[in-house]
C-alpha cells in the first residue's frame, strides 16, 4: 500500500466519511482502512482560512476509489466572488472525483500579509 504524504496520494484510496462544511477550518476524511486524514489550517496568529464554498454533495466521494485528488492555489478571486477589502489572500480549491461524481472545496485565506493563509494535509 502507497504511503499518503500528499492530498494527491488519496487517489486509488476509498473515503467512507467526511466531516466537515462551509464555514469549518477542517475536514476530516476517513479511509476504507480506517485511516483518517484532514485538511485544517495552523492558526498562528491574525489571519483567517476556512472553507468558504464546497460544490457538489460528499456522498459522490464514498465508496468507491478516488479517480481525482487535485490541490489548486490561486491568487485571483474566482469568477463571480467580489470582496471589499483584501490585503492578501490566497483561495486553494480542492477537486476530488470519483466514478459517481465530483466535489471541490473551495478555501479562503486572508492576512496582513506577514501569515500564511495556505490550507495543510496530515494523518490524524
Amino acid at each position: 500500500m502507497k504511503k499518503i504524504t500528499h492530498f494527491k496520494d488519496l487517489i486509488g484510496q476509498t473515503l467512507v466519511a467526511i466531516s466537515g462544511q462551509v464555514g469549518d477550518d477542517e475536514i476530516v476524511f476517513t479511509l476504507l482502512n480506517g485511516d483518517r486524514y484532514h485538511l485544517y489550517h495552523s492558526q498562528s496568529c491574525c489571519e483567517s482560512v476556512e472553507i468558504e464554498d464546497i460544490q457538489g454533495d460528499f456522498n459522490y466521494l464514498l465508496n468507491s476509489p478516488l479517480l481525482q485528488a487535485e490541490e489548486v492555489e490561486s491568487g485571483d478571486n474566482p469568477e463571480g466572488v467580489t470582496i471589499e477589502w483584501q490585503d492578501s489572500y490566497t483561495w486553494t480549491f480542492y477537486k476530488l472525483a470519483t466514478i459517481n461524481g465530483y466535489v471541490t472545496i473551495r478555501w479562503y485565506g486572508s492576512s496582513n500579509g506577514y501569515y500564511s493563509e495556505s490550507v495543510d494535509f496530515a494523518k490524524l
